[in-house]
């Protein structure tokens, strides 16, 4: 934290730090994008992770022995009875700073730190109080605030320290520093702002009258009183006003001044810094979604506690025997240890024909723990190891078990046996949270804290070189075996077990091997592919500048503004904080507005970096194999989605020319002879159909008939033969958009219509399917009732924000809890389908193997003259993966790449 000045009190006097908490988290709110930090819940935590974080760096630049924070109650104090005009321009607190006020004080509580907020008192009172207890009782203050008004408080022995730079940089306020910026002493301050004014608290000033003015006349008749009493000396016009306005500077006088002996329940004594509640603090962070390492260390750095403590223990009352085995130790080890559940945890890396596990740790329940690098194993115990970790009977449980799976076969062992994968597990209990680390998952469930241990890709990163480093990974070891049985019983609470070990942890081991397969790639015309993308863009470049006659930034958000809204004088956009926007809705807009040509060739420039930044990606990411080996996660998606990344095959676009031309560089690999795609058709729909169980609708998917082309018959009140394309565009978009929680307006957006006309739509829509319409208000008041939503299978999605009073909160979690039982009631139904095509081509004994999961998408690389059965087979276990009573239909592909495969 950046600072104008050093320190200025001796070490030897006890320091008292004050800090005005509504001040501080206002700014940090307007200091950090909300859209930046929120939960996926729609809580906004920027004001929160702006205080916490100038809390952190204060506490560690200042090194206080005492601490507080002070908060307004409300807008109601004496000021503003004395003065009901006071405060009363301000603007209406933004809805996303409501609610993290309370949050910001839960995490102090959590730190133990004392924080008062009094009725009919604003902070500044609070902290003037006990800043002047301080000072008496010979205690150095420190006031972190944002208000000007606590100047007044300087003395040698008190400093403000004044954000001057968002919520970074700090500068320190002594005697000597207001003496330097406004030529007055501290107890003069509050006479200067009753002439000046402060539009911010609608104190009006004297018309005339600046700071130059004002600080010139204190200075002159040595205080607000003599200058009142000798009104009659002050010449000119600025004199005259300042008589025409004497009533309301004398109550500017009052209001400015400062209260000092408000009724405390705390002394000065009991703010003495106590020792953090760790497990507390870690849960506040946690529920709030604040992963970043660098603040957590910095909070936890300031613990007046950590100096106390050692490294911590695995757990109260859990004791490790923990062993660093040598070679010919494991053998005998897992002998002894080998039959009951073990907790494991390893160190490794990636890559296909290089992965590499350089360290493994395991835990017993019984206190029994090892430690071995696979590297110094002897025969007897490589034979045991393979042996137990490819054991279906000898259970095991890990964090992130699917890359173990994918990485130990590079040592040749396969993994079976895995009863519990406590990632998955806390997914299910709570598939809202952003992160499943293990360090949090231990603090949070078992009251434990564990050695960093997070590398880059989720492993547990540790260079073995001590033995502390070998016991921390036996700790994670032991942590993920407790974390198994906490999640077990969590589990049977929210009624998941069976979809875990049914559905999640066989879906688990088969990523593992999809990702080994990965899909062949032809580099060549993917490398092709993206330099036309680079000369499309460069050639709209060209366009762009020639369009307005000069060259210009087509990347600068700054220069686009200037260019549209200045040179060219088109019609404004959305206001933000940087100007108006030039997004993608924004450029789509203007060219509907305009006859200008730029907007069109934004649009198409944009579009064309983005196909050339998705093609460059997938080259980097080919192998040396020559296939792309994607990662699936089953954790992101909160729906029950799977996702992958490096590459994200999702991004590649399927409906458009060029996507489709991206997908020829997938092709199908050395010694097989096609590729297969799988897909369910709309199977949202059928879901919802099945869900709201609405004969017109259910009816419309048995007609054997175009579904839109059937609805839109309905809805519009004509026969099918007359329903034309735009009839059948808008009741596509509107059954799609029910799906996926789409409001009138959205819908409005979606086909440029009215509003109204969406509204009459939708209603239009509900009264030939009111069987939606119910379902579709059931699931929102029944989740609104249990705070949850639940698929098919049982998957739960906790929707607290349904009964939240920020109205946008609100609404985000109605469309939540409109669209989690239908996407992911068919997220479940797609892992179904591909466990059961996997079972199914193995119990056939065919050489045929699955690749990919995209969407409701199955891609499967075919072996010479199996297509036929692969393709019955294929057909079979989708269509019976479940029984809808809009049943499952199944599109089959064959190509010699991707798109070819298409259906």
């Amino acid at each position: 934290m950046a600072q104008t000045a050093s320190k200025n009190t001796a070490d030897t006097r006890p320091r008292l730090l004050l800090m005005d908490g509504h001040s501080l988290a206002y700014r940090a709110f307007f200091a950090l994008p909300a859209e930046n930090f929120t939960t996926a819940t729609g809580q906004p935590t920027n004001a929160i992770y702006g205080f916490a974080s100038m809390l952190a760096n204060t506490l560690r630049d200042e090194s206080p022995t005492h601490f507080a924070v002070a908060f307004d109650v409300s807008r109601r104090t004496w000021r503003s009875e004395e003065f009901p005009e006071y405060k009363a321009n301000r603007s209406k607190t933004p809805d996303e700073f409501k609610g993290q006020v309370e949050l910001i004080g839960e995490l102090l509580d959590a730190m133990h730190a004392q924080r008062f907020a009094v009725d009919g008192f604003e902070a500044d009172d609070v902290i003037a109080t006990l800043a002047t207890q301080a000072e008496a009782e010979g205690f150095d203050v420190l006031i972190v605030t944002g208000d000007r008004d606590s100047f007044q408080l300087v003395t040698d022995h008190v400093t403000v320290l004044y954000p001057t730079k968002g919520v970074s940089e700090l500068t320190r306020f002594t005697p000597e520093k207001i003496q330097e910026k406004y030529g007055l002493s501290p107890s003069q301050y509050p006479d200067f702002a009753a002439l000046r004014g402060d539009p911010s608290d609608n104190l009006p000033g004297i018309p005339g009258v600046g700071e130059k003015t004002a600080a010139k006349w204190i200075n002159q008749f040595g205080s607000f009183d003599q200058l009142v009493e000798r009104a009659d000396e002050v010449k000119g016009k600025a004199g005259q006003n300042f008589r025409d306005h004497l009533e309301s500077v004398r109550l500017n006088r009052r209001l400015t001044e400062m209260v000092r002996d408000v009724e405390l329940s705390k002394t000065v004594a009991d703010l003495a810094r106590e020792p953090y509640d760790r497990t507390a603090v870690a849960l506040v962070l946690d529920t709030l979604e604040i992963r970043n390492p660098s603040l957590r260390e910095r909070l936890l750095a300031v613990d007046p506690g950590s100096a106390e403590e050692t490294a911590p223990p695995p757990a109260a009352g859990v004791e490790l025997d923990a062993s660093v085995l040598s070679a010919g130790e494991l053998a005998p080890w897992l002998a002894e240890h080998g039959t009951e559940p073990l907790g494991v945890a390893t160190v490794d890396s990636w890559a296909l024909g290089t992965g590499n596990v350089s360290e493994v740790a395991l835990a017993a329940a019984g206190g029994a723990a090892a430690w071995f690098d696979p590297s110094e194993l002897d025969e007897a115990d490589e034979r045991a190891w393979a042996a137990w970790i490819s054991d279906p009977g000898r259970p095991k449980v890990m964090h992130n078990a699917k890359g173990a799976m994918r990485v130990f076969p590079e040592h040749g062992w396969s993994v079976a046996g895995v009863t519990m994968d406590t990632a998955l597990a806390a997914y299910l209990v709570k598939p809202g949270r952003r992160s499943f680390a293990l360090d949090a998952l231990s603090i949070e469930y078992l009251g434990r804290e564990l050695a960093p241990a997070a590398a880059s890709d989720g492993q547990l990163a540790f260079g073995a070189d001590d033995t502390a480093e070998a016991e921390a990974l036996m700790a994670q070891a032991r942590a993920v075996l407790d974390l198994g049985g906490a999640f077990e019983e969590r589990l049977g609470e929210v009624g998941a077990r069976e979809l875990l070990h049914e559905v999640e942890l066989p879906t688990s081991a088969l990523l593992a091997r999809l990702e080994r397969h990965g899909i062949a790639a032809d580099r060549e015309h993917l490398e092709a592919m993206e330099q036309q993308f680079a000369g499309a863009v460069q050639q709209a470049v060209k366009e762009a500048h020639a369009s307005v006659g000069h060259e210009f930034n087509l990347g600068s958000p700054k220069q686009l503004q200037e260019v549209f809204f200045g040179e060219l004088n088109l019609p404004k956009t959305k206001k933000t904080k940087t100007g108006y926007t030039t997004d993608a809705d924004a450029l789509a807009w203007l060219a509907g507005q305009t006859e200008h040509e730029l907007p069109v060739i934004m649009l198409r420039h944009r579009e064309q970096a983005r196909l050339r930044s998705t093609v460059e990606g997938l080259i980097k990411t080919v192998a040396a194999d020559g296939r792309i080996h994607t990662t699936f996660s089953q954790t992101v998606a909160a729906t029950g989605r799977l996702s992958s990344t490096d590459p994200n095959l999702q991004n590649v676009p399927v409906r458009t020319d060029e996507g489709r031309a991206i997908r020829h560089g997938f092709v199908v690999g050395e010694g097989f002879e096609a590729l297969m795609t799988a897909d369910y058709s709309q199977i949202e729909l059928r879901v919802m159909a099945h869900l709201s169980e609405d004969e017109g609708l259910i009816e419309a998917f048995t007609s054997g008939e175009d579904l839109h082309t059937t609805v839109a018959s309905q809805v519009f009140g004509v026969e099918r033969s007359a329903v034309d394309a735009e009839m059948r565009r808008k009741i596509k978009a509107m059954s799609y958009g029910l799906a996926y929680g789409l409001s009138a307006f959205g819908l409005a957006q979606q086909l440029t219509i009215d509003p109204a006309e969406a509204r009459i739509l939708m209603e239009t829509y509900f009264e030939r399917f009111g069987g939606v319409r119910d379902y579709l208000r059931r699931v929102v008041d029944e989740a609104r009732a249990t705070g949850y939503t639940e698929t098919m299978l049982g998957r739960r999605r906790y929707l607290p924000d349904l009964n939240s009073d920020n109205r946008q909160r609100r609404e985000a979690a109605e469309r939540m809890a409109l669209n989690a039982p239908i996407q992911g009631t068919a997220a479940d139904i797609v892992k179904v389908a591909m466990l059961n095509v996997d079972r199914a081509l193995t119990e056939a004994g065919l050489t045929s193997r699955m690749l990919l999961q995209v969407h409701d998408e199955i891609v499967l690389e075919l072996a010479p003259g199996e297509r036929e059965q692969v393709e019955a087979l294929v057909r079979e276990q989708m269509s019976g993966a479940a029984h809808l009573r809009a049943p499952l239909d199944v599109s089959v592909g064959v190509g010699r790449d991707w798109d070819s495969a298409a259906h």
